[in-house]
């Protein structure tokens, strides 16, 4: 299972960030059928600030990690993120 974080008080900005991790959700699910993600969209400042001071832009944190700070990540960066994280 791998844990993911959209971090970002526009709701805008995390509806396209989820988007992009589903794509790559769905394109990874043909090599491995068990993959599991857990999204959660963080909105709130407070909770933000725990992973980073970029609060204008949206990121991303996989397992606890921050991999994407301040800006849209592209369908293929998430894939290699999220295959890295299942390598691991």
């Amino acid at each position: 299972m791998i844990d993911l974080k959209i971090l970002s008080y526009h709701s805008a900005q995390r509806y396209a960030v989820r988007q992009t991790v589903v794509a790559a959700q769905r394109v990874l699910k043909n090599e491995f059928p068990e993959l599991k993600i857990v999204i959660t969209e963080l909105k709130d400042w407070a909770h933000i600030e725990q992973y980073t001071s970029v609060l204008s832009a949206p990121s991303l944190v996989m397992d606890e990690k921050l991999v994407c700070v301040g800006r849209f990540p592209s369908k293929e960066e998430v894939l290699d993120w999220l295959r890295s994280s299942l390598t691991e």
